[in-house]
């Protein structure tokens, strides 16, 4: 899909492409490349977060499609395409797999593209929306996913942009619309391992981007599972979750928490 090159803001540095950036993708401006290192001089540690949310992202796909069966994923904030994204881990499991994957990145939409290859008996769809948008992003998945069926509601690392409590009903809006029998996977940054570089992080973001972030606390984030069934390690550092190493000791915790939880 052709975009205009006037609505891509090669100034303005965006999570998406920072994001890219951090996990050695190409699809960034220098923007954000400068604001990249700026925020990794602030706090190192960003690098291992971005790390293990894409882990985490893997081995929570995987349990679904092997484990719960899921078929369906809605994939909001999904950023630039890189290694593993949401639809391979899944149709590679399960080929007949159905995933939309939203975003509201001008970039995004051009690569969009990259995202859109599938299985042929499976299927892949973007949607160019806002998460403050859930009525729309749910109109526009509608046309992909059946969603009387069990779906799969993907955050990981967006909802810290949306940054006062509207983001609860917004959440519980996206989960309400979905079948019993789904899931819900989301992570988040927080102030826990290393609250004085996270602190200095999320200043040096909101000085220099227009799309503001927070973290929030273990405790904020266990309320986007209310009324959902949180599946065992509960909510835990991303690279806690499930690890798939055997090693004696437990990985090193970062600052990004999350969990898995089912909608009964």
């Amino acid at each position: 899909m052709p975009l205009e090159p006037s609505l891509i803001n090669s100034n303005v540095p965006h999570s998406a492409r920072i994001w890219n950036y951090w996990l050695g993708g190409k699809d960034c401006y220098e923007i954000d490349r400068h604001v990249g290192d700026q925020i990794v001089a602030a706090n190192p540690h960003i690098l291992d977060i971005a790390r293990a949310q894409r882990a985490f992202l893997v081995r929570a796909v995987k349990y679904l499609v092997s484990e719960a069966g899921i078929r369906q994923f809605l994939d909001i904030g999904t950023g630039l395409p890189t290694a593993g994204n949401t639809h391979e881990i899944a149709q590679r499991a399960a080929p007949e797999s159905r995933i939309v994957y939203v975003d509201h990145d001008p970039v995004v939409l051009v690569h969009a593209e990259a995202l859109l290859t599938s299985t042929p008996s499976g299927r892949t769809a973007y949607i160019d929306a806002d998460l403050r948008d859930p009525d729309g992003i749910l109109e526009g998945a509608a046309k992909t996913l059946d969603l009387t069926q069990p779906t799969a509601l993907m955050l990981l690392g967006i909802a810290a942009h949306i940054t006062d409590d509207a983001v609860y009903d917004i959440v519980r809006r996206l989960v309400d619309a979905l079948p019993p029998g789904s899931y819900l996977v989301f992570c988040d940054s927080t102030e826990v391992v290393h609250p004085d570089q996270q602190r200095a992080m999320i200043k040096q973001w909101n000085e220099a981007s227009d799309n503001p972030r927070v973290n929030r606390s273990p405790e904020e984030l266990t309320r986007f599972f209310d009324g959902l069934e949180l599946l065992d390690p509960g909510l835990v550092s991303v690279s806690r979750w499930r690890p798939e190493s055997a090693a004696s000791e437990p990985p090193a915790q970062v600052d990004s928490f999350g969990g898995v939880a089912r909608k009964s």
